[in-house]
């Protein structure tokens, strides 16, 4: 009853979100309700029991991915009155688009069908393959993903990492190379600054400024 009630309010913090996520007039609260939207959907991973999907989208999309739009969008003088002139004579385009998705929506559920038991047998003639049933005494989903992961996957993982390493090089030779009429800081001159480079103790008498 508790896990019942648990998703009915999930699911509709979800939805309301979702929909407040564009029809807010602010950018800044629809940032907001997206990280709402996210964190209601970890509740239902969770209650579907995959903590570990439950704790990806709150770390990472909750914690960098949504936090860093909301940087972008307070952060940036972005003129919104400007960016919405030119929505009404894009709208038709915009009508045809969500209709064509739409269709295709409805196309894709009217022909989707539940497999049979007799389709999941031919599907997995192995009964190894075919067992979906969770074993209780076995590890847990996180144990069981890091167990794959660190040791038939270790190498795309380590690869993986290598990858985010160099895009992150990149992104900092990007960020220091050298634009003419902009000025720059020498970060090694930055790196070696001493205490007596950047303070000077200066002794002011009663009653008197600095000139």
């Amino acid at each position: 009853m508790i896990a019942v009630a648990a998703f009915y309010i999930f699911a509709v913090a979800v939805i309301a979100s979702a929909v407040m996520v564009i029809a807010s007039k602010n950018p800044v609260h629809s940032v907001l309700f997206l990280i709402s939207a996210f964190i209601a959907a970890s509740g239902l991973f969770v209650l579907m029991g995959a903590e570990y999907l439950a704790m990806v989208l709150v770390v990472v999309y909750v914690g960098a991915v949504a936090v860093l739009f909301l940087f972008v969008v307070m952060m940036l003088d972005v003129d919104f009155v400007e960016l919405k002139q030119g929505f009404l004579q894009y709208l038709p385009y915009g009508v045809v688009l969500a209709g064509i998705v739409v269709v295709e929506l409805i196309l894709v559920v009217s022909v989707w069908v539940f497999p049979s038991e007799a389709d999941l047998a031919r599907a997995h003639p192995s009964p190894t393959v075919a067992q979906t049933v969770a074993d209780p005494n076995g590890p847990t989903n996180i144990e069981a993903l890091g167990l794959i992961l660190y040791t038939d996957y270790v190498h795309y993982f380590q690869i993986a990492g290598i990858v985010l390493l160099v895009a992150m090089i990149g992104a900092i030779i990007l960020t220091f190379r050298t634009r003419e009429g902009i000025k720059k800081q020498d970060a090694a001159a930055q790196v070696a600054r001493t205490r007596d480079d950047g303070v000077e103790l200066v002794d002011i008498q009663s009653g008197q400024g600095l000139s």
